[in-house]
């Protein structure tokens, strides 16, 4: 897939994103999502990472010396006080001026498509994500999510598209739930199945 494909699954994935914010009550925006001690507004204001112009995404960078949890943090302060409105249309702004996923399209899918189920799966807001994109995170995990050492060792089969990664005990299931165990998501392990998700589950610190 180009560079240019991938980054029209970024634009795409941020329009259904923002299809489904659009549809939220104000108390699903203040439900908890699946990243640990953040609400659905909070895991919006992380994602405007992308409409940041490089320029000062490096100087914010810079500032909190490499801390992804203190710029994680920067991001999220700075939208506490703004409307649901705000957030939304400050997000929606990031489908025309998108920068980070011009340099990086695949790392962006990712993290963006992970975060983009963050919000649903809690909220039983189910879909179907486009092949296209599911496939290609599945094929280009995103490396900052320790998610070598999650596969390392096992036998990944997706059972609704067709990818398979490594060898050792299978772990099988839809490629979104694999997607949301490889990040970290120990809720996805429900709807895993095979010899492999043992082991799994014991990297993802769930008993």
């Amino acid at each position: 897939m180009s560079r240019a494909g991938v980054y029209a699954m970024v634009q795409q994935e941020k329009r259904d994103l923002a299809a489904l914010l659009r549809q939220l009550t104000p108390q699903e925006w203040e439900a908890p999502s699946l990243c640990a001690g953040w609400r659905v507004r909070d895991v919006v204001a992380h994602v405007l990472y992308d409409g940041t112009p490089l320029p000062t995404y490096l100087y914010e960078v810079v500032r909190v010396r490499g801390s992804a949890d203190k710029l994680n943090q920067l991001y999220l302060d700075r939208a506490r006080e703004w409307s649901t409105d705000a957030l939304l249309a400050a997000f929606e702004a990031t489908i025309e001026k998108s920068y980070s996923a011009k340099v990086q399209p695949k790392l962006v899918l990712a993290d963006l498509l992970i975060h983009h189920q963050d919000i649903r799966r809690p909220l039983n807001r189910s879909r179907t994500v486009p092949e296209g994109a599911l496939r290609t995170v599945l094929e280009n995990p995103d490396p900052f999510i320790d998610s070598k050492r999650k596969m390392r060792g096992l036998r990944w089969t997706a059972t609704d598209v067709d990818w398979t990664h490594g060898s050792g005990p299978e772990v099988r299931g839809p490629g979104e739930a694999i997607v949301m165990a490889i990040g970290g998501r120990p809720s996805a392990l429900a709807d895993l199945r095979g010899d492999g998700v043992a082991a799994l589950r014991g990297r993802l610190g769930h008993r």
